[in-house]
């Protein structure tokens, strides 16, 4: 397995970030932290390079880094700007029935809708710029929610587990819901390496990765994984339906359809599990982390808005929703 290269800077804090792992060194990011706009270029790639850490790392950057105490205090900073800025802008507290409920119907108005409008509107190198962006996530589909299983317990750890492992394949390495989105990419015309595509993704596909990293690697934060997880399941089926039908109709290959029909037939299935025996079963154990849970898809909601905003601005204006 091939760790991706380091990706280019996007101002002062991933420099200092990327410079430090380059060089053996300790960050200097002096009062950059502060400053720093929590929804922007500079900080989002700072804080996934250090998320990537824990999962397959960089070339050339040593595996122990991931621990360093020096990186870690300025990870813990960025997250800070991260999560209060989702604190302040994501309503709370909510009940997770009622967020639950909304995600479970359909708005009247799906003029913000990306999946709307890629099944009726989008070709082939919009689904090419689609799917680049999403590589960030699926190419390592899964991946951050598992880290709750440890913290889960009884019901909610059984009906996690079971919902995982039909994401890593059912046992068989060529299912694998990462390993379907390579063949995606592969029949899309695209490069499926891991990380290929960091340097071309905006600020808003970070944060959408970002997101589910952050809760997924701190205890405390385990009831908004599972709000986030139950959000990606619920609205998977609609969204995958849609961008199934788009592929055939832009002419896409029986591997790009694959993927997203998997989706819709799987994720259905989970959708209902990890509403009653996920949500379910984690509350009926820990009542006091039901605002926690309704945190977690609400933030998703919100950062995900932020992405759909971006990528239909720049197709509607004819412009590529990647980074030059």
């Amino acid at each position: 397995m091939t760790a991706p290269a380091l990706p280019a800077s996007r101002g002062p804090l991933s420099h200092a970030v990327l410079r430090a792992l380059r060089h053996g060194t300790a960050p200097e990011v002096r009062e950059a932290t502060a400053d720093a706009e929590p929804y922007g270029d500079d900080l989002q790639l700072a804080l996934y390079v250090l998320y990537e850490l824990h999962y397959r790392g960089f070339a050339g950057v040593a595996d122990d880094r991931e621990w360093d105490p020096a990186l870690l205090a300025v990870r813990g900073a960025l997250e800070g700007r991260f999560l209060g800025a989702l604190r302040r802008d994501v309503p709370g507290p909510r009940d997770p029935a009622d967020v639950l409920a909304e995600l479970l119907v359909e708005p009247a108005d799906t003029s913000g809708s990306v999946a709307h409008h890629v099944q009726h509107h989008g070709d082939l190198d919009v689904f090419r710029q689609y799917a680049a962006l999403r590589s960030l996530y699926h190419l390592k589909e899964a991946d951050p929610h598992a880290w709750v299983l440890p913290r889960l317990h009884g019901e909610a750890k059984a009906a996690m587990a079971a919902i995982e492992y039909d994401e890593f394949g059912a046992g068989r390495g060529d299912q694998v819901h990462a390993r379907l989105f390579a063949d995606l990419m592969a029949d899309l015309d695209l490069d499926p390496s891991y990380g290929r595509y960091l340097d071309r993704a905006p600020a808003q596909m970070l944060a959408v990765v970002n997101l589910m990293s952050l809760l997924g690697l701190h205890r405390a934060l385990r009831g908004a994984l599972v709000g986030h997880f139950a959000w990606v399941e619920v609205t998977s089926p609609p969204g995958s339906r849609r961008l199934a039908a788009g592929l055939r109709r832009a002419g896409a290959g029986p591997a790009a359809q694959r993927f997203y029909d998997e989706h819709v037939e799987a994720d259905a299935v989970h959708e209902q599990v990890v509403r009653h025996r996920v949500v379910g079963g984690l509350l009926a154990a820990e009542p006091g982390l039901a605002a926690d849970v309704a945190f977690g898809a609400d933030a998703t909601t919100f950062v995900e808005d932020r992405l759909s905003a971006h990528l239909l601005a720049a197709w509607r204006s004819g412009r590529s929703a990647l980074r030059c």
